[in-house]
């Protein structure tokens, strides 16, 4: 099973894509969709509609997995990153329908088995679990594969995390 993990986000959009077999878990690739202030709102958005499509197209996964979006503070930003989720969701959904979403604290919990672990606890986890040499960089594109590799794990029970 190949998975693309998702870090919503506006201005960086990590992405992750690993494949699974049984209990093994491989990295096939990663990074960031990035976007830049000062470029209005609907190119942003294209961008990071396109930067999915092609992820899905180039990758071809079985499941999209999406870290579901927790803010606490600016409300600014979280209308602006739900609109980036909007547009990577319509992305994944013209190509599968097969998506599910992960709230950071189960995405902790199964990583690192802290449902409150900090990021570099993370970083590490994804770095030891994948046998990769460097922590991935940046903090976005290791945060998707930590929700891929989550994802993978979930096994029968992921019926419950489809988006619905």
């Amino acid at each position: 099973m190949i998975v693309l993990g998702i870090d919503p986000g506006y201005a960086l959009m990590g992405w992750g894509v690993v494949e699974s077999k049984g209990s093994r878990i491989r990295l096939i690739n990663y990074g960031v969709i990035e976007t830049f202030a000062g470029t209005p709102m609907q190119h942003r958005l294209r961008t990071l509609y396109q930067g999915v499509r092609d992820l899905v197209n180039i990758y071809r996964p079985d499941d999209v997995a999406f870290e579901e979006l927790f803010f606490a503070h600016n409300v600014t930003t979280a209308l602006m990153v739900g609109a980036a989720r909007g547009a990577a969701i319509i992305a994944a959904t013209e190509y599968t329908e097969n998506l599910y979403e992960y709230t950071p604290g189960q995405i902790k919990q199964a990583v690192t088995g802290d449902g409150s672990a900090r990021k570099p606890q993370i970083q590490a986890m994804v770095k030891m679990l994948l046998g990769m040499n460097e922590i991935p960089r940046p903090d976005d594109a290791a945060d998707a594969i930590a929700c891929a590799i989550t994802h993978c794990n979930s096994g029968v029970a992921k019926e419950q995390f489809r988006m619905k």
